[in-house]
């Protein structure tokens, strides 16, 4: 059942950006009850079916194929994408709207895409559920390194003591993952699939070329190794610094760089990759915030299919 909003004053303020006086923050969008429905037509040569894409903003219904922007100043993007590689028109969906007491919440889903033309291509994926703060530059023109379309982060200066929101978990009774290309045979990955969710305070800068620099602020990442029910009000605390000595600690909250670097747009438009250059002082204020769940946490292509996050009415706390 949804909570009632006890902090529509200080969402408000926040749309408004005023400063916000109450404890709690609702990200805006982040009850999830409002969703535009994007209804697809993919190309005939892979059956022509129409299919649907749900993103998180004011509500509505599209039936185009127009290229996707975040709409009514919604911060949230999805991994749910069109994309048009070689004149062919292609959908991905693994982000749903799911109907949850009197409104709804996101469900992220670890799935196999197919794409099938006779002669012509037969791929099979493994495609994991992204909800994160960014966007998605479409049409999407390529199948490589689909993580590297994301543009992540908006921009932020606050320093919240955690992130709140529901959820609920499905694993999968595979004790490993598996990694699905569609270009190679399917192997093995150690290691059994999890859902996660991460904050990312970091303070931003760009070069004259374009080029993104950051120094981590804030870091918040947790992993979900367990079945649950719907767990609500769940917080999660974001610690600030250089965390590598805390206690808690592992590896995967570290530097963003090599396989785990995250990308951004740049001031050219450009999306590219998030150069951290190290952390930042304790008492630094950050320029941006990444806050992203996933229904597999090993990045693209890697995970069991199967694997599913549910997620709800997500706000920072002060």
């Amino acid at each position: 059942m949804k909570r009632i909003k006890i902090f529509a004053i200080s969402s408000m303020a926040f749309c408004m950006g005023l400063q916000v006086t109450a404890q709690n923050e609702m990200i805006k969008y982040g009850d999830f009850n409002q969703w535009i429905v994007r209804n697809i037509k993919e190309s005939r040569i892979i059956g022509g079916d129409t299919k649907q894409l749900y993103e998180v903003g004011p509500d509505a219904v599209w039936n185009n194929n127009d290229e996707y922007t975040n709409q009514g100043g919604s911060p949230w993007g999805t991994s749910n994408v069109m994309a048009r590689v070689c004149g062919i028109t292609k959908t991905n969906t693994s982000v749903f709207r799911e109907k949850r007491g009197n409104g709804y919440c996101a469900k992220l889903v670890t799935h196999e895409e197919k794409v099938k033309v006779m002669g012509i291509v037969n791929i099979e994926v493994l495609a994991a559920g992204s909800l994160f703060l960014g966007h998605v530059p479409e049409p999407i023109t390529s199948t490589s390194n689909p993580m590297n379309k994301l543009s992540l982060g908006i921009p932020f200066t606050k320093r919240p003591k955690a992130l709140k929101f529901d959820y609920k978990v499905k694993l999968t009774d595979d004790a490993n993952r598996i990694r699905q290309t569609g270009f190679s045979r399917i192997s093995k990955v150690e290691g059994k699939d999890m859902p996660d969710v991460l904050v990312i305070l970091q303070k931003r800068w760009e070069d004259k070329k374009g080029n993104i620099y950051a120094k981590r602020v804030g870091t918040m990442v947790h992993r979900f190794n367990k079945n649950t029910d719907w767990v609500n009000g769940a917080e999660f605390t974001i610690q600030y610094g250089d965390i590598t000595q805390k206690p808690g600690y592992a590896d995967y909250m570290g530097m963003l760089e090599g396989d785990k670097t995250f990308n951004a747009e740049n001031s050219k438009g450009k999306v590219v990759p998030i150069k951290e250059e190290g952390w930042a002082d304790e008492n630094e204020t950050p320029t941006h915030v990444v806050v992203k769940f996933d229904s597999s946490y090993g990045g693209a292509y890697i995970g069991s299919i199967g694997t599913t996050l549910w997620v709800d009415n997500v706000e920072f706390v002060y």
